[in-house]
């Protein structure tokens, strides 16, 4: 073959295998095209909505199908946007169900409610926010050819829950210095509780985080608010329950915790230890009648100022069975002799009297809410 020819021949060559990558790039990208979603289907356009704080509050969308250039599955966000806005910089996009390839979704009341924040919408007011959905396929997304609107009543709380809590300041056990503050006990999403003892006549605020960036917030009248500190009017221990969710707080001053001996009613006081935790060492009971041998079941009292209650096991009616969980406690508002939930002393002894004892009831809230008995 001349050298002429071979050129030629080559540049004949050249110009099918081009010619074929570009067909094959014509056909990847025709296979990553997608339609756009035509019809949305729930909620209906205009729909009015009062968020809940519940943690399984939940709205259902759902829309047409879009589809794809080369038959496969689409995947699917939906937008939220300001009600004159124009989803060119939503305020969140959210992926559907099943990771993105479903033509629904569920989302909380409670990411609502941090949208309708976004959006400008005040603590428990009323206001207008729009959604629609973009399809996609590889580097192809389309939004869809509507657009609806949902009215929305935001939650009394605030749109960003922290995950955790803190008590600080110069009222508190820990003192003023922020790497020590007591962490709360977190009882469900966006609640936290506590126990502990507060001076009178100094302060104390509650944070997200000891390190970094913090938010701080306080109680006012009957409400949480962001910032600022609070006191008491009285040195003592108290509950403290706050609520982000709807933006609320509880307290009540614990005045005294007793052991409550069930056959012969007696009372035994256990002083406040700290953090959360009240103790008698070395205690001897003494003086009990013959019939109080009988029975080794107990539980706990607590006096507060809004009334009594007790503290029985959690998840026990029956006699010890060596595992931690079986001291577990929690707080009922019946208070009579014979209930469910008692606890049997450990290792049952003949009664209760002439034996001395330590006794401990913890409601620290880095662990469960326990307590021991240990007969000496």
């Amino acid at each position: 073959m001349k050298l002429k020819d071979f050129r030629i021949h080559i540049l004949v060559l050249t110009s099918v295998v081009l010619f074929t990558l570009s067909c094959k790039d014509d056909v990847q990208i025709k296979g990553l095209e997608v339609t756009a979603v035509k019809t949305l289907y729930e909620p209906t356009d205009n729909r009015a909505l009062v968020l809940q704080s519940s943690a399984s509050a939940i709205l259902y969308f759902e829309w047409e199908p879009s589809y794809s250039g080369d038959g496969g599955q689409a995947l699917y966000e939906i937008a939220f946007d300001k009600a004159d806005g124009d989803f060119s910089q939503p305020l969140t996009v959210i992926a559907s169900d099943n990771n993105g390839g479903s033509n629904h979704a569920t989302v909380t009341h409670k990411q609502l409610n941090k949208i309708a924040a976004q959006a400008g919408i005040g603590s428990g007011e009323q206001g207008t926010i729009k959604w629609t959905v973009f399809s996609s396929k590889g580097i192809s997304q389309v939004k869809a050819a509507q657009e609806r609107n949902l009215t929305v009543t935001r939650l009394q709380g605030f749109a960003d829950i922290p995950d955790e809590l803190y008590i600080t300041g110069e009222a508190t056990e820990a003192g003023s210095d922020i790497t020590k503050a007591i962490k709360m006990k977190k009882v469900s999403e966006g609640e936290f509780e506590v126990y502990t003892k507060l001076t009178q006549g100094k302060t104390f605020k509650f944070v997200d985080t000891k390190t970094g960036t913090i938010s701080e917030f306080s109680v006012s009248d009957d409400k949480l608010v962001l910032n600022g500190t609070s006191s008491v009017t009285k040195t003592g221990v108290y509950k403290y329950y706050i609520d982000f969710t709807i933006g609320s707080f509880k307290t009540k001053e614990v005045t005294k915790v007793y052991l409550f001996l069930n056959w012969s009613q007696q009372k035994i006081e256990l002083p406040y230890k700290g953090y959360g935790v009240w103790e008698l060492n070395n205690h001897t009971i003494t003086g009990l009648v013959d019939n109080d041998n009988n029975d080794d079941r107990y539980k706990f009292r607590m006096e507060s100022d809004e009334g009594e209650t007790e503290w029985r096991a959690v998840n026990n009616d029956s006699k010890p069975t060596g595992n931690d969980a079986y001291y577990y406690m929690v707080e009922k508002s019946n208070v009579e002799q014979w209930t469910n939930n008692e606890i049997w002393k450990n290792p049952s002894t003949t009664g209760w009297s002439d034996k001395t004892y330590d006794f401990s009831f913890s409601l620290n809230s880095e662990n469960p809410y326990t307590h021991n008995l240990i007969i000496k």
